[in-house]
């Protein structure tokens, strides 16, 4: 059987959580790219009043992106411990990887020009 279920163990779970997403952002790059895109986009969505529905979107499109992120960071880090030697599938899995959060980044791109882009739009054209 498993470890018994505590509030102390769960507890300890999120620090565990907390660390890595810490450990991210200090050694990623592209995931402090990721903070400051998020913390612009939600900025712009509530000033721009957004709908219940369209944040949705924009919630979808944020957890998107991290998600992948996360994932990649953490392949990273566990095919550098297994493989600390260059090797080309190893390499390929990693690029592999990359290439997931670069879908998310273009998906989250492409949902956040459907739902600020009319609003935007609607502010830039003169009267």
């Amino acid at each position: 059987m498993g470890e018994r279920f505590t509030l102390k163990g769960r507890l300890a779970s999120f620090g565990y959580a907390i660390a890595g997403l810490r450990a991210m952002l200090a050694e990623q790059h592209n995931a402090r790219i990721h903070l400051a895109l998020t913390a612009a986009v939600l900025a712009l969505s509530a000033a721009l009043g957004l709908s219940r529905f369209e944040w949705c979107w924009i919630a979808v499109a944020i957890s998107m992106v991290w998600v992948t992120e996360a994932m990649n960071t953490a392949f990273e880090s566990l095919a550098d411990a297994v493989a600390p030697d260059p090797h080309h599938l190893v390499g390929r899995a990693k690029d592999v990887a990359a290439g997931a959060v670069l879908i998310a980044a273009v998906g989250a791109a492409l949902i956040g020009l459907l739902v600020l882009g009319p609003r935007l739009w609607a502010l830039l054209r003169p009267v």
